[in-house]
């Protein structure tokens, strides 16, 4: 499918928050997938992630929520580049990360060429994170959470209340990956959420990877994991499908 890229500019409580935005080229509404980034910023391969959505036919919107400390970060992935990054995830406060989804959803409905009521979103390391605080927080209708670090790690971001303990709130579909090697996201804490969407009542599916690392659908790191990757994505289009159309 033909696609077209933008860059656009989103009203965070009269902050500007830069955004990336592919579409199919041809006319007409379709439903949404906010893509979170990693800590690495709206890089090549978030690019490249978004791309690949509205090839299936969504309207695709990565939005810079490092705006407030690194406007326009665009990281590799060496020791350098991960410890830059880091640093901007440890200033990351709850209130402000909740605020820049909620904005991202506004503009994603202020669009002619959204429908507004089929919404989702997608992320990857913080952007995981970041992935299942929305659908907490939120409204979406369809939630993909890729290795999201510190989900269920007290307190949540900025001393906040941790993110699991929000997990009540979700109220559309989500799905969570992780790395059975994943040294970041112990499996205790894959069990704390699980336990958590469970008791919740909220639809979910969580799939371990016995063989992947953190970072294992980046196939620009070295943690890459081709079938694990494929595998996962292949649920995340389902998902997508079966919530939001398209």
């Amino acid at each position: 499918m033909e696609i077209r890229t933008e860059r656009v500019q989103i009203d965070v409580g009269g902050e500007g928050m830069a955004a990336f935005v592919a579409r199919p080229d041809a006319a007409g509404v379709r439903p949404a997938v906010i893509v979170f980034m990693e800590v690495f910023g709206v890089n090549s391969h978030i690019r490249d992630v978004t791309e690949r959505v509205a090839r299936e036919g969504y309207v695709a919107i990565a939005p810079d929520f490092f705006h407030r400390t690194g406007p326009g970060l665009e990281l590799g992935y060496g020791e350098a580049d991960m410890q830059e990054g880091i640093g901007h995830l440890m200033k990351l406060q709850a209130d402000q990360m909740i605020a820049d989804a909620r904005a991202t959803l506004a503009y994603a409905r202020s669009r002619d060429d959204v429908a507004g009521d089929r919404i989702g979103c997608m992320g990857f390391c913080i952007g995981g994170h970041m992935t299942y605080l929305t659908a907490c927080e939120t409204d979406v209708k369809a939630a993909a959470s890729y290795y999201g670090g510190g989900i269920a790690t007290e307190p949540g971001p900025g001393g906040a209340p941790s993110t699991v303990s929000r997990t009540p709130g979700i109220t559309g579909r989500i799905c969570c990956y992780f790395g059975g090697q994943d040294a970041m996201i112990p499996m205790d804490q894959v069990e704390t959420i699980r336990k958590a969407l469970e008791d919740a009542g909220a639809r979910h599916e969580i799939h371990v990877y016995p063989e992947a690392d953190h970072g294992f659908h980046c196939d620009q790191r070295a943690t890459y994991h081709e079938a694990s990757a494929r595998d996962a994505w292949g649920h995340t289009l389902r998902l997508f499908r079966e919530e939001l159309g398209g």
